[in-house]
């Protein structure tokens, strides 16, 4: 199970995520361009000291990530999903991935996997949720789903 995080933008996200990959020994792929530097105090912050500890691959486009990763199954996540996370079976070597805060995945990237274009339900009058949120919610059920933590 891995998680990407395409074009982030906000460093403390990104290390809420890193230490969640930490806790669940993912590796966390960061597709550029980002938000912040990976040498930025809020990042380190928000990751705590965990995150030397933390398997991750950065990577220049998301031409340069699918290349690399062409035959993994790939989930993506949207606010703009019809079908819910709830409804998939991900297999262990599942590449969980999120947009950015602001702008959310590219169009041509959500269309290439629509069969594979999940979100979170929510009820209420909440938009989206944080991303480190979302990303937590989905990769703790697919690693209960796996049984690998």
């Amino acid at each position: 199970m891995d998680i990407v995080l395409v074009h982030p933008t906000i460093p403390w996200n990104t290390g809420n995520v890193g230490r969640t990959c930490v806790a669940t020994n993912t590796h966390l792929h960061l597709v550029a361009p980002m938000g912040f530097e990976l040498t930025d105090t809020q990042l380190k912050r928000a990751g705590l000291d965990y995150w030397p500890n933390l398997e991750y691959s950065v990577h220049k486009s998301l031409d340069a990530f699918e290349e690399k990763f062409s035959d993994r199954p790939k989930y993506l996540f949207s606010r703009f999903a019809k079908k819910s996370y709830w409804d998939v079976t991900f297999p262990a070597d599942a590449m969980l991935i999120f947009g950015s805060e602001v702008s959310g995945l590219p169009d041509e990237y959500k269309n290439k996997y629509k069969e594979n274009l999940l979100l979170i339900p929510m009820g209420g009058q909440v938009r989206s949720l944080n991303l480190s949120t979302s990303v937590g919610i989905v990769l703790f059920e697919a690693l209960r789903q796996n049984r690998t933590l």
